[in-house]
């Protein structure tokens, strides 16, 4: 089987130098994603559902990379840094994810790496599934 690594070309990809996905035959791990755009500038602010948003579309992003679709995501892990957060957070993840067609964990934590980051999302994907 062989191994593509998902890089996109995000200036601060550099910096964090990690690989955005890695797909390994039909199966795509895509690493937390956070409210970055591709400046690497943290977007909405205090705002749950703007973050969350911001965070779908660069796991959609990154899925397009690895010729997969947000159509093939089973699993998805968040990370808030506040729990109560998780009601906004779900609302947007509905708008991507209209039908319950993965499976989620959602858990938090005392922080992530930036202290304005609200959450974290980490997904896998099989393509065609």
């Amino acid at each position: 089987m062989s191994r593509q690594v998902i890089v996109p070309d995000w200036p601060w990809n550099e910096t964090v130098g990690i690989a955005q996905a890695v797909r390994v035959g039909s199966t795509v791990y895509v690493s937390g994603q956070t409210a970055r755009d591709s400046d690497g500038t943290l977007v909405g602010g205090s705002s749950t559902k703007l973050q969350a948003r911001k965070v779908f579309e660069n796991i959609d992003y990154v899925l397009g990379l690895a010729d997969a679709s947000m159509r093939d995501v089973v699993k998805l892990t968040a990370y808030f840094t506040d729990g109560a957060n998780f009601a906004e957070y779900a609302a947007v993840r509905r708008e991507f994810f209209p039908e319950i067609t993965f499976a989620a964990t959602g858990m938090t934590v005392s922080e992530l790496a930036d202290p304005g980051m609200l959450l974290e999302v980490e997904a896998v994907a099989i393509v065609g599934a």
